[in-house]
């Protein structure tokens, strides 16, 4: 699979506005990127913290991901993302050594990159995505 790094750590938020302020205004961060991905009904927004990324996610339907994540769970860590070479390949290695997939081939996430997730039954409760620069 060849993790090479941490690619972000993704974080469901009731509000967009509201929590930029907070990680600009108390953490001194600086928002570089919003951006809302339609087919994930997610709207996102992305800061540096070193090398790693911060995503914050807000939900532009109740029946997307992030909006069925909050109603059960609320506000918090909603995955990790781990920088891989290639997405699709990652995945089907994983899904060789046993674990369960959400994707079976990457798509499209946010800031272009290929992306595709695990299930959290098979990672020890942990939402995982992988992540890999488009080939494109």
């Amino acid at each position: 699979m060849n993790i090479s790094h941490i690619e972000h750590l993704g974080i469901a938020v009731d509000n967009l506005e509201e929590s930029i302020a907070y990680y600009e205004k108390v953490l001194g961060l600086t928002c570089y990127s919003i951006e809302e991905v339609v087919d994930q009904k997610v709207k996102t927004a992305f800061f540096m913290v070193g090398s790693t990324k911060i995503e914050l996610l807000e939900n532009t339907s109740p029946d997307g991901p992030i909006g069925k994540f909050i109603a059960k769970k609320g506000q918090g860590i909603h995955h990790i993302a781990f920088a891989v070479e290639n997405a699709t390949k990652a995945l089907q290695v994983a899904e060789e050594r046993g674990v369960q997939l959400i994707d079976k081939v990457s798509r499209k996430g946010a800031e272009g990159l290929d992306i595709g997730f695990l299930h959290p039954k098979s990672t020890l409760g942990v939402l995982t995505e992988l992540c890999s620069k488009s080939k494109q």
